[in-house]
C-alpha cells in the first residue's frame, strides 16, 4: 500500500469504480441475452421460425449491447475517477494542514493555527485542533512567566543576602539582631520557595498525598488568621469572620486546606488598598460546608475570568517588590524593599 493518504484514499476509490464497473459489465452480459432471448422467442411465435434472422437478430443485438456497456463503463470510469481525485484532495488537504501545523508546533510554534474550511467532521477537527494549539500557547506563555517569577522571587532574597554578606564583610553593616532577623526572614522565604517548587513536582507528578480527618471550617481558618492577620492590621485592611460555630465538621486535610486558605487571604490582602475590606464567610449547603473570601480590592477583569482557574495563570503581571531611587548602597535598597 502507498504511504500517502491521497494515494491510499484513491486506491480506495479505484477498487470501488472497478467493482462497480465488473458488476455492471457482468450483469448486463448475463441479463440482456436472456430477456432478448425471450422476446426473439416470441417474435418467432408470431413471425413463423427463421433461424437466419433470429441469428443475425441475436448477433446484432450482442453487438449493440457490448458497445453501449462498453461505453458506459468507459464513460462512468472517467467520471467516477475524477470525483474520487477530487473528493480525496478535499480530504487530504485539510489532513496536510493539520499535519504541517502539527509539525510547527511540535518545534515550539505554538502560534500555528489551520483554517476551518467546513462544518463536518473534519471541520470540528480543524476547531479542535485550534483550541488545543491556543491551549498549548497560553501553557507555554505561563510556563515562561512561570520560570521568570520564580527566577525573581529566587533572585530577591539571594540578593539580599548578597548584599547583607558584602554590608558585613566591608565593614558598612553591624551584626546586630535585626540585620541577622533580616538575613534569617530571607532564608526563609528561600526554604518556602523551594518547598513550594517541589510541591509543585509532586502536585504535577500525581503523587501529592491527603491526609483527611473530620476538621471545622474555624479550626481551619485559625491559624492562617494567626499568621495573616497582624499583615492585615500593618497595612489597615479590615478582615471579617462570619463562621457560624454550629456547622458541621468536613472530611479535608488541615494542611492543603490552610494552604487554599492562605493564598486566597494573602491575595486579598495584597490587591486590596488600604482602607478596604476582606470577609471571610461560611454555610452550609446541600450537605456540603462552602467558603468564600470576599474583597474589596482591584478584581479580576472580565476578559481573565475564564483563565482564573488555568495553572500558573497571573492576571497582575507586576512584581511585587519596587526599588527606590537615589539608593547609595545595594544593602539599603534591599533594606528598604517593600516585598
Amino acid at each position: 500500500m502507498p504511504r500517502w493518504l491521497f494515494p491510499k484514499l484513491l486506491l480506495a476509490f479505484l477498487l470501488v469504480i472497478g467493482t462497480g464497473a465488473v458488476v455492471v459489465w457482468a450483469t448486463a452480459w448475463g441479463l440482456a441475452p436472456l430477456a432478448f432471448e425471450e422476446h426473439l422467442t416470441a417474435m418467432a411465435g408470431r413471425l413463423g421460425p427463421d433461424p437466419e434472422l433470429v441469428q443475425d437478430l441475436f448477433a446484432g443485438f450482442q453487438q449493440a449491447v457490448g458497445g453501449a456497456v462498453l461505453m458506459a463503463v468507459a464513460a462512468s470510469v472517467l467520471v467516477a475517477f475524477a470525483v474520487a481525485a477530487l473528493v480525496a484532495r478535499r480530504i487530504v488537504e485539510p489532513v496536510e494542514l493539520l499535519r504541517q501545523a502539527a509539525r510547527r508546533i511540535s518545534s515550539g510554534q505554538y502560534e500555528e493555527r489551520v483554517p476551518v474550511r467546513s462544518a463536518d467532521e473534519l471541520g470540528d477537527l480543524a476547531d479542535q485542533f485550534n483550541r488545543m494549539a491556543a491551549s498549548l500557547q497560553r501553557l507555554e506563555c505561563v510556563r515562561r512567566d512561570l520560570v521568570a517569577d520564580v527566577a525573581h522571587e529566587l533572585r530577591t532574597p539571594i540578593t539580599g543576602l548578597s548584599g547583607y554578606l558584602e554590608g558585613l564583610l566591608d565593614g558598612v553593616l553591624e551584626p546586630t539582631p535585626e540585620l541577622l532577623a533580616r538575613m534569617r526572614r530571607e532564608v526563609q522565604r528561600l526554604e518556602r520557595l523551594a518547598e513550594d517548587l517541589q510541591e509543585l513536582s509532586r502536585v504535577e507528578a500525581g503523587q501529592l498525598s491527603l491526609r483527611r480527618r473530620a476538621v471545622s471550617v474555624g479550626e481551619a481558618l485559625e491559624p492562617v488568621l494567626a499568621r495573616l492577620g497582624p499583615q492585615f492590621r500593618d497595612k489597615g485592611v479590615h478582615l471579617a469572620v462570619e463562621v457560624p460555630e454550629r456547622l458541621p465538621r468536613v472530611l479535608a486535610d488541615p494542611d492543603r486546606i490552610g494552604q487554599v486558605l492562605t493564598n486566597l487571604l494573602g491575595n486579598a490582602l495584597q490587591y486590596t488598598p488600604a482602607g478596604g475590606r476582606v470577609v471571610v464567610r461560611a454555610w452550609a449547603t446541600d450537605g456540603e460546608v462552602a467558603v468564600s473570601v470576599v474583597d474589596t480590592g482591584v478584581g479580576i477583569p472580565p476578559e481573565h475570568l475564564p483563565f482564573v482557574f488555568d495553572r500558573f495563570y497571573r492576571v497582575d503581571r507586576s512584581w511585587s517588590c519596587w526599588w527606590p531611587s537615589g539608593c547609595s548602597s545595594l544593602w539599603r535598597a534591599l533594606g528598604e524593599c517593600q516585598v
